[in-house]
């Protein structure tokens, strides 16, 4: 398949796309801030510059986007039609970063969560996930 864009006009397209205050970011925020917690964003002396940082509980949240990190089952897990060889490579080394930095997380003592795009859409199943991982 052929991209329907120039390539000037997707590269504007893929530079729109941010990396931090994702709507799915926003969510979470949203909801770990209504359920009392307090927390940090983006702590870049951390491994990972993870979304969502709670100094408290020791204890960070990544917010993933299906596509880029793929969410294996996910539907948004597409794989794109053109430039096949480049996207799998840069999906393999995001996967494989995302792997490494979880480690060197927890090799400095703090604890994980992975959310998911597609689970933000549920705000209920989100303060759920954060009330179990963080506690009362």
């Amino acid at each position: 398949m052929v991209d329907k864009l120039t390539k000037s006009a997707r590269s504007r397209h893929m530079a729109r796309i941010r990396n931090t205050g994702t709507n799915a970011e926003l969510v979470v925020r949203r909801v770990a801030h209504r359920a009392g917690y307090r927390f940090r964003i983006a702590r870049s002396d951390l491994p990972g510059r993870p979304d969502v940082v709670f100094p408290r509980h020791h204890a960070v949240v990544f917010v993933h986007g299906c596509f880029w990190h793929r969410h294996e089952g996910c539907r948004r897990t597409s794989d794109p039609a053109t430039n096949v060889e480049f996207w799998r490579k840069k999906f393999a080394a995001n996967v494989a970063r995302d792997k490494t930095n979880l480690a060197n997380l927890a090799a400095l003592g703090w604890r994980t969560l992975v959310i998911w795009e597609c689970e933000t859409r549920d705000q209920g199943f989100v303060e759920r996930q954060l009330r179990e991982f963080l506690g009362p």
